[in-house]
């Protein structure tokens, strides 16, 4: 636990908002490259880096073999590619094998925003779980390259065909998938040749390249077998085939038809089409004006700009951007830029820790913040929770600084954009907007701008980039932004004007939030204070925490008490593999029961806030916090 969290200000040192986040693990010399080893999921994975990678972040996943035949990888690191392994070794594409990649996926798009869509390299086995990965997932692969692949272990390991198999091989497939008998494996009907309808409907090329005599994976059991079927699906499907050839050797000696074929369908998709980004105003919702922070940058020459929000405001999109603008329009101004993106935080969180992560460095003149995305998907916040954050966030700025000006943007998922296409404004965006209308605030509505973008064919998913858009797509949302503060900046009054601060609309927001330390807590039996040896923890650290003095309890039982000063308490927590379940009791009252693990917590210590209690009369209270026995995850710490 990080932090604990109440909700009076009180004065905390500030520590600093992580940079460009490296790899974990020891590094290596790739093929002139550097090559990254740690675990995800309890699985052995590396991550070779490009020297500059190419916008959009692309990647390959090698499915197997890691290292063989890399002519085709080591062109694509030349070209700005990272390639990826998560080694899933003898479970032949097995739902287990799934479960594995779609943490390995998770973390690379959460901590290092690797392109949402993938390119996979499956050689020999490497097919069957390539193909059971993207059609389990399909909107997140660009295209597949196979070499002599496996797409039917009926065919191999089982050898029940013209091949041998391998009853070494045979007997790790069943034990994988959890077959009683070989009758059981023949009924599967979820091998590759049979499984090709979603990533037919999703549209992802294919390309495999075989030997024809190859008599360990026979093309006519496997690779005929899916050209057959996926052409009759109205999948796009090319077959490179080497006369005389048999399993080996893998790929080609000239791999530019396969990089070609990769290009294609990744950083050069579109290319030819020379679209370029637009932004109407339509979605610019307008409220009150931006003279305050006009004035002062231009006269005073000086200003503090600052940008809160999730892993969208931390990855090198529209904040540098906005920041870049507003250079170019007051080039005498002196500013101080405040980057205050935190990956996986939501409103809440934001609620909490805006004194020690922004306030500390002075009041702020012109505020950024945007928690939509992260609100919706990685707190799953109700209406209330929403306007609590949001809300308390406002009201700590606006108090700071009264004549401080805000932009509050929303972003877009997956879910805010097919909720947005029936008509139905979602319930993030819904929330925040009535916390900015009571405020005075203008929004960015990027998601609708987008969507509505999409359904008139102006553009596409891909282009804009996704969840964590490409350069392309946070364009677009810089694009809205400069229209709004260029519209109220060219005609701008002579004196600043203090804004509105109303009644707050939930007397339970959190406009007093503030972290305290989390040597405050007391009378510890079986809790201790320190820093953790992460590196013999299991599951992904990001490296925001792992210097940090941590409060922490592995122990089922242990118990610590809190005193604060508060209408709320909660606390910051890292909610790993081993995230357990922790009761509290507030001035006596009964146990609570709150569950610390989350969905990303399998492959990751993952940063979120559990509040306990936002409901109490004001004043003082102790809090007493115990370890429960019983856990939905493989231990019991917090």
């Amino acid at each position: 636990m990080n932090r604990l969290i109440s909700s009076f200000l009180i004065t905390i040192v500030l520590f600093c908002v992580a940079e460009a986040k490296s790899f974990p693990g020891p590094k290596s010399d790739w093929n002139g490259f550097t090559r990254s080893d740690f675990e995800i999921d309890g699985r052995k994975c590396i991550i070779v880096e490009p020297k500059k990678a190419a916008e959009g972040n692309p990647w390959l996943w090698r499915a197997r073999f890691f290292g063989h035949e890399p002519q085709t990888d080591i062109v694509l690191l030349k070209k700005g590619f990272h390639i990826a392994y998560c080694d899933v070794s003898n479970l032949f594409g097995s739902p287990k094998a799934i479960k594995h990649w779609n943490a390995f996926y998770d973390y690379l798009d959460r901590e290092h925003f690797f392109a949402q869509k993938v390119v996979f390299e499956g050689m020999s086995r490497g097919g069957l779980p390539s193909f059971n990965w993207t059609a389990a997932n399909p909107t997140k692969v660009a295209c597949i390259y196979v070499d002599a692949p496996v797409c039917d272990f009926k065919s191999w390991p089982m050898g029940n065909g013209s091949s041998n198999g391998s009853a070494g091989a045979w007997k790790q497939c069943k034990d994988a998938y959890g077959f009683k008998s070989d009758a059981e494996a023949l009924a599967y009907k979820f091998n590759p040749v049979d499984n090709l309808k979603k990533i037919a409907k999703a549209k992802i090329p294919l390309l495999h390249v075989v030997g024809d005599a190859d008599k360990v994976v026979p093309v006519s059991e496997n690779t005929a077998l899916i050209e057959k079927r996926y052409k009759a699906l109205g999948g796009d499907i090319q077959v490179i085939s080497k006369p005389g050839i048999g399993h080996h050797p893998h790929s080609l000696k000239d791999p530019k038809p396969i990089v070609d074929f990769i290009l294609k369908h990744t950083i050069n998709k579109g290319k030819s089409a020379s679209v370029e980004p637009k932004a109407s105003k339509k979605h610019i919702h307008v409220r009150g004006n931006y003279h305050n922070s006009y004035l002062k940058f231009k006269n005073e020459k000086k200003g503090h700009v600052a940008f809160l929000g999730g892993s969208i405001t931390q990855m090198e999109g529209y904040r540098p951007m906005v920041t870049t603008f507003l250079e170019n329009k007051f080039p005498e101004t002196d500013f101080k830029v405040t980057d205050a993106g935190m990956s996986s935080t939501c409103s809440t969180t934001g609620a909490f820790r805006l004194n020690e992560y922004v306030l500390k460095n002075g009041p702020v003149d012109l505020f950024f913040v945007e928690f939509a995305v992260n609100d919706d998907q990685d707190a799953a916040h109700s209406k209330e929770a929403c306007i609590r954050g949001m809300e308390g966030i406002i009201r700590q700025i606006r108090k700071s600084n009264p004549y401080a000006d805000i932009v509050m943007t929303f972003f877009i998922n997956e879910q805010i954009r097919d909720t947005l296409k029936t008509g139905v404004e979602p319930l993030t965006p819904m929330s925040h907007t009535i916390v900015a209308e009571h405020y005075g605030v203008s929004t960015i509505h990027l998601a609708a701008e987008v969507t509505e973008q999409i359904m008139n064919k102006e553009l596409t998913w891909e282009v804009f980039g996704g969840v964590h858009p490409k350069p392309f797509g946070n364009r677009i949302c810089t694009m809205m932004i400069e229209s709004l503060l260029n519209d109220s900046w060219s005609n701008v009054s002579s004196t600043k004007t203090a804004h509105a601060n109303p009644e707050p609309i939930s007397k339970l927001s959190y406009g007093n939030g503030r972290f305290i330390s989390v040597k405050k807590a007391t009378d510890l039996k079986g809790w201790k204070v320190d820093v953790p040896d992460w590196k013999n923890m299991k599951g992904g650290k990001r490296s925001d925490f792992t210097a940090l003095e941590i409060l922490s309890a592995e122990t089922a039982g242990s118990t610590c008490n809190i005193e604060f000063t508060g209408t709320a308490l909660g606390a910051f927590i890292l909610a790993g593999p081993d995230a357990g379940v922790v009761e509290v009791s507030i001035d006596g009252g009964a146990f609570k029961s709150f569950d610390l693990y989350h969905r990303y917590s399998k492959g990751l210590h993952y940063p979120r806030t559990v509040v306990f209690a936002h409901d109490l009369s004001k004043g003082a209270h102790k809090a007493t916090l115990r370890v429960s026995s019983e856990t939905s995850s493989a231990g019991t710490a917090m």
